[in-house]
């Protein structure tokens, strides 16, 4: 994406974030535009991989998972099978939302929901723990949250 995206494309963006289900009647009123030309930038954001995707985002609490943890991850080796195999186990979990490699001592950092202590710890002690890959996990469980957005800034 080396190109860069003008003044318009950016405000398109930054509604899209606060709002994906706007017609495109309001976003092209909203930035300036005719329904049209707007609807065309719109198409031309999405095929240019501007826009991954757009979701309705639901609050874990309120569905039965008020859990939420980040665990750090280490590998007992960096073999393809070994790599593979955690690979595997976070793509088929769904308590697992998010797996990133990371610096540092760690190799990975997770962020898991979970509907209690107890399912968290079962998915530990029965998934995680048991891949021979997995050297250590570290948990730490969020208490509280301060700040949450999906926003980017523009």
């Amino acid at each position: 994406m080396a190109e860069t995206l003008d003044r318009l494309d950016r405000r398109i963006l930054e509604e899209l974030q606060a709002d994906a289900r706007i017609s495109n009647q309001e976003l092209a009123k909203r930035v300036g535009l005719s329904p049209a030309p707007c609807w065309r930038r719109l198409r031309r954001l999405e095929q240019r991989g501007y826009i991954a995707g757009y979701a309705t985002l639901l609050r874990g609490a309120a569905i039965g998972l008020p859990i939420l943890a980040y665990a750090l991850v280490s590998l007992e080796n960096h073999l393809p099978q070994s790599v593979a195999q955690f690979d595997r186990l976070v793509s088929a979990r769904p308590e697992v939302l998010e797996c990133h490699a990371v610096s540092g001592t760690n190799d990975y950092l997770l962020r898991i929901v979970a509907a209690s202590m107890e399912a968290y710890e079962h998915f530990l002690s029965t998934q995680l723990l048991q891949l021979g890959a997995v050297r250590s996990v570290n948990t730490s469980f969020v208490l509280r949250t301060k700040k949450f957005t999906t926003r980017l800034p523009l």
